[in-house]
């Protein structure tokens, strides 16, 4: 039987490292008869850390996708005469930076979002990474403030935070009654009333009792801050709060919110405790209050493959509503390895219907895949269905060549959904396998990591010979080699962390190259005139690749020809001229040229271009870009000046310092290659006091002195 659309929610969770989020998902499993115990993340028994490493370490290393049902409206955590099923898909996502990939890839394809926050330490660095990354994919989100139980818990502090930090419209829709150790229970502020959960139930029953006599003043303000911010929304609840705004009805304030929550106009705010098993079921109907469905959109929007080469404003735009009678679209946003089933391609039906054992057609290949089996999926486990519909997430298993950010769809209506954009890596190491036996294995092993991970690249170094793979981060890589070693029983031997560089021209150019090459019979000739020159800004940006524009007259140069030159510098921009590392963006003009009747042919000219490029490096001002990191240090007072004189040490630059919770917080921007193994250093500097986290920010220019160490290190000069 069809679902309702409109009782489906897909949501995620997402927040900074620690804040809670997959406690808080062990709470909705047990909450909504998925799990009968509640597992805890510091046991090492968590449902959605399924992973060996995930267990050991305590944290999320890949989001983990389930689902359940939950009755909403309902009374005491019981169903009620009117309460409807709804059918949550959750996925849990880490916090770390260096797995940004998952939450990326997670909230490209989710209809709301749960966003924690830790009621002692607030919007943290990677809160503001994630929070940018929901903006950009315009995913309607609320705020749970977690760890309310814990010391130095302040909750109207974080909402502030939220407002200040991430400009955003927060609201308070809960108070807090009690707080630190005394937290017991929150206010309502839509129902104005109090809830007081049991701790003996494991918060599954609650009482509703009279708000507390010292909260009534600061209820009836937050109360009317909350009606105030919906009236101002809406336009047709403004004239009744001129007049009264206590005849706003609890129904009206809730339709108000939601319809501002989906517009992304207000984030509503719920205080809780989700390791003392408080608010979360508060939380699950805010979910299903204010969230989004897959109704709640028009749909989405895609292209005609036909058009996939055309520019953006002549492209024909196809709209899939999510409806079970469209034709079937759906975007496969994760491949996983699965040692039972083999490998799993996460999807979400946007339209239509598929059944298990039917074909698809698959647009980037332009292949049709047979979909053996359907699954829905419980962290690890999978339960087989038998077909999977509009506004549902799945996993597929029997498909041959599927990568994250395709598009599936119906054969005879092809469709390309937006795909996703993923960071570059930025720190890579040398591996070699340990036995000779291992060296096949290794390959077949690294194909399927950098398959299920877009971030993650592999690429052999021509100077050397070794395989350098490259991720996100130290602990990135750290986790893919102990993967090796867990699951595809690989031993490897690892070299130094070796820093991500890039390489740029700086001004313009110009240089005619000449290929020439005569042996018995026929010859070799391509001559090309060109100018190259950084590559112009579209919309405030300098786009990736390479901007070739022809500018020959007369036919000096062959048509035929011209696509042989470009693919010339297309290829050698993956090895700049100074240190072999690529190019990541270059305008090239082609002026003028000649050619031999006889001798001439499109590889000649593709050769001519490779030179060129070579031979006008220097001219060019061909320079080595290294990557720099954001980082900010939580330390406490009278070791910041140590910390600052370090930072400044490492070529860092100090933009901001602020005070956080009675501790001093230091934001800079400093060079990786200055960054491997600051966490010792900076445990020693403060006696193990400062914690750090540190993101990719952007490429800069490398001074001059370090620009030459890197250029001889790569061309193998010993100093």
């Amino acid at each position: 039987m069809a679902r309702d659309l409109k009782y489906t929610r897909n949501i995620g969770i997402a927040a900074h490292i620690d804040a809670g989020k997959t406690t808080t998902t062990e709470r909705i499993l047990f909450y909504t008869g998925k799990s009968h115990k509640i597992g805890e993340v510091h046991d090492g028994a968590a449902t959605m850390d399924w992973m060996a490493q995930e267990q050991e370490r305590g944290i999320t290393i890949t989001s983990a996708a389930t689902t359940c049902e939950w009755s909403f409206p309902t009374n005491q955590g019981k169903p009620t005469a009117d309460s409807k099923p709804y059918h949550f898909n959750i996925i849990d996502t880490p916090g770390h930076v260096d797995f940004t990939v998952e939450v990326n890839r997670s909230l490209r394809v989710l209809d709301g979002l749960v966003f924690l926050f830790s009621a002692v330490d607030g919007v943290e660095p990677q809160s503001e990474t994630n929070w940018r990354l929901a903006d950009q994919y315009r995913v309607p989100r609320m705020g749970f403030v977690n760890k309310m139980d814990r010391q130095g818990s302040n909750f109207l502090g974080v909402c502030q935070q939220v407002r200040d930090m991430l400009k955003s419209n927060a609201v308070a829709i809960t108070l807090p009654i009690g707080d630190e150790i005394d937290f017991k229970g929150v206010v309502d502020l839509v129902k104005n009333q109090a809830i007081v959960w049991h701790d003996e139930t494991q918060g599954a029953t609650f009482d509703i009792v009279d708000i507390p006599a010292d909260m009534v003043d600061e209820v009836k303000q937050y109360r009317d801050i909350l009606i105030e911010a919906v009236a101002d929304y809406d336009d047709s609840l403004l004239d009744k709060y001129m007049e009264d705004p206590d005849s706003i009805t609890e129904e009206e304030i809730n339709n108000a919110l939601r319809a501002a929550t989906i517009d992304m106009a207000i984030i509503p705010m719920i205080a809780g405790s989700s390791f003392k098993n408080k608010g979360v079921q508060f939380m699950l109907d805010a979910v299903c209050k204010y969230l989004p469905s897959p109704l709640d959109k028009e749909g989405i929007e895609g292209i005609d493959p036909d058009d996939a080469d055309l520019l953006e404003e002549d492209q024909t735009k196809i709209l899939r509503r999510p409806d079970v009678k469209e034709p079937f679209a759906a975007l496969a946003f994760k491949i996983a390895t699965d040692p039972f089933v083999g490998r799993l391609a996460f999807f979400r039906a946007y339209s239509g219907r598929l059944d298990a054992g039917s074909y698809i057609l698959n647009t980037r290949s332009g292949n049709k895949e047979r979909i053996s089996r359907i699954y829905q999926m419980h962290a690890n486990k999978q339960n087989p269905i038998e077909y999977i519909e509009a506004g549902d997430i799945g996993a597929a298993v029997g498909f041959k060549d599927i990568k994250t950010g395709d598009t599936l769809c119906d054969e005879k209506h092809p469709i390309i959904l937006e795909s996703m954009k993923f960071p570059d890596p930025v720190i890579g190491i040398a591996i070699e396998p340990k036995t000779k036996a291992d060296v096949d294995k290794m390959g077949m092993a690294l194909a399927k990591l950098a398959e299920e991970d877009p971030t993650f690249t592999v690429r052999t170094d021509e100077a050397s010979g070794q395989t350098i793979i490259s991720g996100m981060g130290e602990l990135h890589l750290d986790i893919l080699i102990d993967r090796m070693k867990r699951e595809f029983k690989v031993e490897v031997n690892q070299g130094e962390p070796q820093v991500e560089y890039k390489e740029a021209f700086t001004r313009s150019a110009q240089h005619r190259e000449v290929y020439k090459k005569q042996s018995g019979g026929r010859g070799k000739f391509g001559d090309i005139v060109f100018r190259l020159e950084p590559a112009d800004e579209v919309d405030g940006k300098v786009p990736m690749g390479l901007q070739f524009v022809n500018e020959v007259k007369g036919g000096n140069v062959p048509k035929e020809f011209i696509p042989a030159v470009e693919k010339g510098f297309r290829e050698s921009m993956k090895t700049g001229p100074l240190a072999g590392y690529a190019v990541d963006s270059l305008k090239v003009t082609l002026l003028d040229g000649s050619y031999h009747a006889v001798d001439s042919d499109a590889l000649s000219f593709e050769l001519a271009a490779k030179m060129g490029y070579k031979e006008v490096a220097k001219a060019a001002g061909a320079i080595i870009l290294e990557p720099i990191m954001k980082i900010e240090v939580i330390t406490p007072e009278e070791n910041m000046g140590d910390i600052v004189g370090d930072l400044n040490r490492r070529r860092g630059q100090v933009n901001d310092m602020g005070d956080r919770n009675g501790a001093k917080t230091i934001k800079a921007n400093v060079p990786l290659s200055e960054m491997f193994g600051y966490v010792t250093t900076l445990r020693t500097l403060s006696s193990g006091r400062a914690t750090s986290t540190m993101e990719f920010s952007h490429y800069e220019e490398t001074p001059s002195n370090i620009s030459e160490a890197v250029i001889k290190k790569a061309k193998g000069v010993t100093a």
